[in-house]
């Protein structure tokens, strides 16, 4: 399963956000889920529109996110 499958970006949804395919909810959204140490029960529990595969999209998104950043030291 390719995140690509899953994620899409509308200017017409959240201002643009990344966003689960079919929803309204945020990768941000989900990865601050986890972050607050919510399983993924308790995420597809609350959110049933939700499946697994959304929540490893989500994680697969950032991570490839993360992998592409370049940083820039600043010289203080």
């Amino acid at each position: 399963m390719a995140w690509q499958d899953r994620i899409v970006i509308d200017q017409q949804v959240l201002a643009g956000k990344p966003i689960i395919k079919g929803t309204r909810l945020a990768v941000e959204f989900i990865v601050e889920l986890l972050a607050e140490q919510w399983t993924h029960e308790q995420i597809l529990k609350n959110y049933p529109q939700l499946t697994e595969d959304d929540i490893q999209a989500a994680l697969q998104y950032a991570s490839d996110l993360m992998k592409n950043e370049h940083l820039y030291p600043l010289s203080v």
